[in-house]
């Protein structure tokens, strides 16, 4: 090991990220197919609604940072040892948005702390044909109460989180809905694409509602095989220490009524 081990060590310095998110399949768990959507790992009630990170079936939002995996050595083709190199932007597919995203001074994504991470959380399904969350669409909802918030929309139904394709067409959480939802006290608002703000918005009202208020929000989560109702949510981005944002694993369990 001497020699080699050695020289990986300090090839290491260039691998972004080791093992994002990865997690040990027991004999317990089983493989569900979800509508449209990749497969989600279960096991003891737990869903994983984590969307797999793959330049060919992630979507990256306009403009954003490709993902590119390479394979330093590989042992398929003769090497001792299997070693990755990651290269991504940090709101890649399943993320975490810190206040510092679009807050001068806000935390950055390893001072979020993990309260608004851990705890229930109330999934509503919003109908294929609603493209702005609003005020009036919210409030057709049972939302009150409800600690965390994840809206389950056209996104997920279109199977667009699991489609390399970028659509600028996706649902978005509008500002006077962030407002109710800020100022009822939800810690935290998920969405189903890779924004919560509608593409091409004049100006970032919904970040800015939402991360002033220290609420992070998670982006991009895997929902096409969960239905509405309420849910114990975990949801933990990457702790890297002094950015705005982070990829992140996310699991939900049904509660019990």
């Amino acid at each position: 090991m001497g020699k080699e081990m050695s020289s990986i060590r300090r090839g290491c310095t260039i691998l972004a990220v080791a093992a994002l998110g990865a997690a040990a399949c027991t004999p317990s768990q089983q493989a569900v197919s979800g509508a449209s959507g990749p497969q989600m790992l279960m096991s003891n009630g737990w869903i994983d609604v984590t969307a797999t990170l793959d330049p060919a079936t992630t979507p990256v939002y306009e403009g954003d940072a490709p993902m590119k995996f390479d394979f330093l050595k590989d042992m398929r083709k003769g090497d001792a040892l299997t070693l990755s190199a990651y290269s991504m932007g940090a709101h890649s597919g399943t993320h975490i948005d810190a206040p510092m995203h679009f807050v001068l001074g806000g935390a950055s994504i390893e001072r979020v702390p993990l309260e608004p991470l851990i705890g229930s959380a109330r999934v509503i399904e919003i109908p294929d044909g609603v493209q702005a969350i609003d005020a009036a669409e919210l409030n057709r909802h049972e939302w009150k109460g409800a600690q965390r918030v994840l809206f389950r929309t056209r996104s997920s139904l279109r199977g667009w989180m699991s489609s390399s394709t970028f659509h600028r067409d996706f649902a978005y959480v509008a500002p006077d809905a962030a407002q109710l939802l800020a100022d009822a006290g939800v810690q935290l608002v998920g969405v189903d694409y890779i924004s919560a703000e509608q593409f091409g918005a004049p100006a970032p009202m919904t970040h800015r509602i939402l991360l002033g208020k220290g609420i992070p929000i998670v982006e991009g989560l895997s929902l096409a095989g969960v239905s509405g109702g309420d849910y114990d949510l975990i949801v933990l981005p990457i702790k890297v220490g002094g950015h705005e944002g982070a990829p992140a694993r996310a699991i939900l369990r049904r509660r019990m009524q």
